[in-house]
């Protein structure tokens, strides 16, 4: 027994080896921790791209931008050097949480509801909101006229979780109705395109600084509006480390530095001289109320039970549901059609067709659910096909899965003894009534167990066309477990309405599997 532990010795201290470096002990200071690796590990989505975080023109595997030259700065004060770490923009604050960087820096715009749950560092710019709507659009001349357009309220994309949404919730109410895409180049495209009806979209300033050159039938409209701040996040309880950030950009502010980065990328304006630098005893920022009317405070206001907030957010976790369903349900019968057509023509069709039929399959199961969607809902309408949202969801889901379908059938066709189909061509059948009438109905029977599979898998997959603005049951769920700080509840939750949509397909699936295997047996 001595001897058969005395041999795990060497792969547990292996083990060991991978899994303590990386990880942020419990009672340890990241501070330390950061100086004694060697670097400062900074989290950001390069998707976001330009300027912030975006891979070099030269080299993609290197990455430039303004935050990551800031990065650069930071580290070299604190006398390491920055290694980057990618995450989605969204699930950044949940990778500090767990140890994987030492700070969040990419475009985080200060808030009471960060400024609760994070360190937050003093500005490292200060940020205003641009309207950007088509050149060719007269009805608009400034923001204002937003909530003054008769004919329907406008249609504003925006950046989901951002300042921008907040202000047009705060500012317009129920003046205009908001678009939320997963992208700031998607939400730009929308407007320039006319996608679904889009007429205008709010970005941060360096965002339209950056892009506005791509976009040439847009324009500017109004002056830049509510400032705002960007400020780095670090953990609650790393307060040395968020002194030292703070020190360090304090430095960077007086010598120059970090505006020399600014005006790199042309983000230097008079606005970076309002940057407000108060912070609390922990060291974190405290904003100048004067700045950023963007920010809705009534969270810190008028504090709600936690259990009266969770139950506000239930109904809105049932609507992401019924669309969930919704885009099953519809998109599934329209994939078998289409899969048991591609699969009779694969087999009973003339050489030409099964080429192209057979092309189809292996494109669409050989690129991914999100690319496609993608290319149907963004691409097409430049070569004027343009699909709305919904529309645009349930044709991605519908093509996508009849490729599998097509491969599901095509199995059970094979499987039909092919005496049968010869049978009934000798009886006086044509080869489509012998199809319709003794092929597909024994096949059908024997491809339900396996379609009905794919069926609870789609009710998965829908949760990919938040890409396309769909706001279904696991996009509600994001959306709401960050800002109500509730990712545990609120994601049981979710998990018990997915279970309730798919655990009767389930049941329904056994049933008829134990229905096969007994007239299988007789």
């Amino acid at each position: 027994m001595e001897q058969a532990f005395s041999s795990l010795w060497p792969w547990a201290l292996a083990l060991a080896a991978v899994i303590v470096p990386n990880a942020t002990p419990a009672c340890g200071d990241t501070l330390d921790l950061i100086k004694q690796r060697g670097t400062l590990i900074w989290g950001a989505d390069a998707e976001g791209g330009g300027p912030f975080v975006y891979p070099r023109d030269d080299d993609p595997t290197e990455y430039q931008g303004f935050e990551v030259e800031i990065a650069g700065i930071l580290a070299e004060k604190l006398g390491v050097r920055a290694s980057f770490k990618q995450g989605q923009w969204d699930k950044l604050p949940d990778l500090l949480k767990r140890g994987d960087v030492d700070i969040v820096l990419n475009g985080y715009e200060w808030t009471p509801i960060w400024a609760e749950r994070y360190g937050t560092t003093i500005p490292y710019y200060v940020y205003q909101l641009q309207m950007m709507v088509r050149a060719n659009d007269d009805r608009f001349q400034s923001i204002a006229d937003l909530g003054n357009v008769t004919g329907g309220r406008p249609k504003i994309a925006v950046l989901g979780g951002s300042a921008a949404q907040t202000y047009l919730k705060n500012t317009f109410k129920e003046q205009v109705d908001l678009f939320v895409f997963e992208g700031n180049v998607n939400a730009m495209r929308a407007v320039e395109l006319n996608i679904n009806g889009v007429d205008a979209t709010l970005q941060d300033l360096p965002i339209v600084t950056y892009y506005e050159q791509r976009f040439p039938a847009l324009r500017r409209l109004d002056e830049p509006v509510a400032p705002g701040y960007y400020v780095a996040l670090t953990r609650l309880e790393d307060t040395r480390l968020l002194q030292r950030l703070n020190s360090a950009f304090l430095e960077s502010l007086q010598d120059g530095a970090i505006p020399a980065v600014l005006e790199k990328y042309r983000l230097w304006n008079a606005m970076q001289v309002q940057r407000g630098l108060l912070t609390n005893e922990q060291g974190s920022f405290r904003r100048d109320l004067d700045v950023s009317p963007s920010v809705d405070d009534s969270s810190l206001s008028q504090k709600e039970p936690r259990a009266v907030m969770l139950l506000r957010r239930i109904p809105l976790l049932l609507q992401g549901a019924v669309v969930t369903v919704f885009l099953s349900v519809i998109s599934m019968p329209l994939a078998v059609a289409t899969g048991l057509s591609i699969a009779v023509g694969r087999l009973y069709g003339p050489a030409w067709l099964r080429r192209v039929l057979g092309t189809y399959v292996e494109v669409v199961r050989g690129t991914p659910l999100v690319l496609q969607l993608y290319v149907i809902f963004f691409l097409l309408p430049e070569l004027g096909l343009s699909f709305p949202p919904l529309v645009a969801a349930i044709l991605g889901l519908s093509l996508n899965y009849s490729a599998y379908e097509a491969e599901i059938y095509r199995a059970g066709l094979q499987a039909i003894p092919r005496g049968q189909m010869e049978a009934a061509l000798s009886l006086g059948m044509s080869k489509s009534l012998a199809l319709r009438r003794i092929i597909v109905p024994q096949a059908f029977r024997l491809v339900i167990p396996p379609v009905m599979n794919d069926f609870i898998a789609l009710f998965k997959d829908t949760a990919v066309c938040s890409v396309i603005t769909i706001e279904e049951l696991s996009k509600r769920y994001y959306i709401h477990a960050q800002s109500a700080d509730a990712v545990v509840e609120l994601g049981i939750v979710t998990a018990l309405l997915y279970m309730a949509m798919s655990y009767p397909l389930a049941l329904i699936v056994s049933r008829m599997e134990r229905r096969l295997a007994e007239g299988a047996k007789h």
